[in-house]
């Protein structure tokens, strides 16, 4: 029996019927070539398809040549982009999804590629990191993009797509920045108020019904509320919304926040699921046109929630579906232990931002081949194991899937590594899936687990003899020795593994994010000079912390911490500490600080060459992996081992 009978139910689109209630929304990729379609963005969208989605709206597609919102996304701005469209529409149909693209202008929020003119922006206003201000755009250009969203639109049913989304969301964008106050400071006719700010919005929709006729979807994306003073708030979404309805809209893709509010359109790790849901319900009360709610909906459960109790017709879940393709037909199934968990941590994104291919922490390859896909091995072999972290069991699990016997040794008492340890601070819980998924994907193929057990030379010897070795015994925090010499000293890892309890008045040691996670996890949930209440300093030599970040997970940890009172002190070298002074220079002074009862490292990690050493005295075939090849992080942790394993 189906336990998400509102979830895979079909709903009306318009002319359309869509299969279920699961739609993934757009997520850039980097896949495409100069705006045209390749065989990896097709192969990306179809293995979804697959899997199951209802309908998908593809990554930001711009309707014109000049504008470039990221180097790796895609066009349909002339007519030589109609036959890559054409054949990504037909490897979705054969599986029964729709498709459709999310048509975009990015204006002000172009990438600065040499050679592109002056950005355009409803007003003179940019975005804060801009390096110019943007040019107003005139009335008669408007014109003229308006014809060009509409040819865009055509081109898409030409190729067979079902519809597009067209974004004015996020005061992202030329739309979006039409409708928000944020940066439409307009007086004519397409700016003042709500209408005029929206007018730009019901034209484009005219135009693209006009060339598209009523058998062509037209969704909207827009924010149901910016949640930043001076945006648009619930109050103008519900009236846009009935007016986009009148404009012959066939639902509405409810999302919030701005994209240059960090954490608002995209949630962080640790934020609540369904992060935007309650202006998804608040509009879907006034409009008739099914509704669509986005943000952190990973699990099929909360799904059926939303649609069962009546907040929303629609689930968006893009993150989820990157993690896992086949995520739908996992929950329709039945089968949600067996769901690759996506954690939240909008890895997709960040490299995005950058150039780089879309990736994911938890999968370790989003191409054609794969772990579902991976082949199996010519030759079966015998293959131990040593170390249950993240990289041990990613080589154990694709090891045993390709045929192979294996072992895998860890000398804890339970597998996980220090991703048990990484799950404690605050928002971090949902690392705590990856271990109990990867436990389950061992389990089911077979591996033999021993825990409790340290691999020795004579094991290697006598049992290990013919194996092949795959070693991921990960690292240890480095411990500062010169300044072991204070009262009370740990690790930030003896803290968060319970193994150290920290006094009143901390000092942290090195601002990175495993730092300023300890810190958050130590300070006082409220900062109201509790007497009992921890007081926590962190020192860091570096001009700012979690240098290596840049996500909303780490924007809301550092406001998490000013809120708390964590007082955090960069261009901080400790010079010398003595059983209870702490002594640190910045800018050419030296300080003391005399009333602290603990002091945490945090100062990195480090792999034990030992084991290695052991490996090669045994004249064994190994693998070294994750941390114990490379100090890295979760995801360079589980793509090493899948990659070792699928090539032994």
């Amino acid at each position: 029996m189906n336990q998400y009978p509102h979830l895979f139910s079909p709903v009306r689109i318009g002319e359309t019927t869509v299969k279920n209630r699961i739609f993934m929304p757009p997520i850039s990729t980097n896949l495409a070539n100069k705006g045209y379609v390749t065989d990896a963005l097709v192969a990306h969208y179809a293995a979804r398809a697959k899997g199951g989605v209802g309908l998908i709206i593809t990554e930001v597609t711009t309707v014109e040549p000049t504008y470039i919102y990221l180097p790796g996304d895609m066009s349909v701005s002339d007519d030589s982009f109609i036959p890559g469209w054409e054949k990504l529409t037909n490897a979705v149909h054969q599986y029964g999804a729709k498709i459709m693209p999310q048509l975009f202008h990015p204006a002000y929020m172009a990438f600065p590629i040499p050679g592109t003119p002056r950005l355009i922006a409803p007003s003179n206003v940019g975005p804060y990191y801009a390096k110019e201000a943007p040019r107003a755009v005139t009335v008669q250009e408007l014109q003229v993009i308006i014809r060009q969203f509409g040819e865009a639109a055509g081109r898409i049913k030409q190729a067979g797509g079902d519809g597009v989304e067209i974004h004015a969301a996020h005061a992202h964008g030329l739309l979006g920045g039409f409708l928000s106050p944020l940066y439409n400071k307009r007086t004519d006719a397409y700016g003042g108020d709500i209408n005029g700010r929206l007018r730009l919005t019901l034209e484009v929709i005219a135009q693209v019904r006009k060339v598209c006729g009523k058998d062509f979807i037209i969704d909207v994306r827009i924010s149901g509320d910016e949640y930043t003073d001076g945006g648009q708030n619930i109050h103008d979404s519900v009236y846009a919304a009935k007016q986009l309805e009148k404009a012959g809209a066939d639902f509405l893709h409810v999302s919030g926040g701005t994209t240059i509010m960090r954490g608002s359109s995209i949630p962080a790790p640790g934020t609540p699921m369904g992060s935007h849901i309650r202006l998804a319900e608040e509009i879907k009360k006034h409009v008739s046109i099914p509704v669509a709610s986005v943000g952190r909906i990973t699990e099929p459960w909360l799904a059926e929630e939303l649609i069962a109790n009546g907040r929303t017709d629609i689930c968006m879940i893009g993150r989820a579906n990157i993690c896992d393709p086949c995520f739908v037909q996992k929950a329709e199934a039945g089968k949600e232990e067996e769901i690759r968990p996506c954690i939240g941590c909008l890895r997709c994104l960040n490299g995005i931002m950058f150039g780089k291919r879309i990736a994911c922490t938890v999968n370790p390859s989003l191409e054609p081949e794969n772990e579902d896909t991976v082949a199996p091995a010519l030759e079966k072999k015998r293959i131990l194991v040593i170390g249950g972290g993240p990289a041990g069991m990613e080589a154990a699990y694709i090891a045993a899937k390709r045929g192979h016997h294996v072992v895998l040794c860890e000398k804890e008492e339970e597998l996980g590594g220090l991703l048990r340890i990484a799950a404690v601070p605050i928002a971090k819980q949902d690392l705590t899936k990856i271990v109990k998924y990867m436990i389950g994907k061992l389990r089911a193929y077979g591996v033999e687990i021993r825990v409790n057990c340290q691999v020795t030379k004579e094991m290697l010897k006598e049992e290990f003899a013919d194996y092949e070795v795959i070693a991921g015994v990960g690292a240890s925090a480095v411990v500062l020795k010169p300044f072991t010499s204070f009262k009370q000293w740990m690790t930030a890892d003896d803290v968060l593994s319970g193994k150290a309890f920290a006094g009143r008045k901390v000092v942290v040691l090195g601002g990175g994010s495993v730092g300023c996670e300890t810190a958050d996890y130590l300070a006082p949930l409220v900062d109201d000079r509790y007497p009992r209440n921890r007081e926590i300093v962190i020192l860091e030599m570096a001009d700012n912390i979690m240098l290596n970040e840049t996500g909303p997970g780490r924007s809301l940890l550092v406001q998490r911490m000013q809120k708390k009172g964590v007082k955090v002190i960069c261009k901080a070298k400790v010079e010398r500490v003595d059983i209870d002074h702490i002594y640190y220079s910045k800018d050419g002074e030296e300080y003391c600080i005399d009333d602290a009862d603990t002091l945490i490292f945090a100062a990195g990690y480090q792999n034990d060459p030992s084991v290695e050493e052991m490996l090669k005295s045994s004249g064994l075939v190994y693998h070294m992996i994750g941390d114990a090849h490379t100090i890295g992080n979760i995801k360079s942790a589980v793509s090493e081992g899948y990659e070792t394993a699928k090539n032994i």
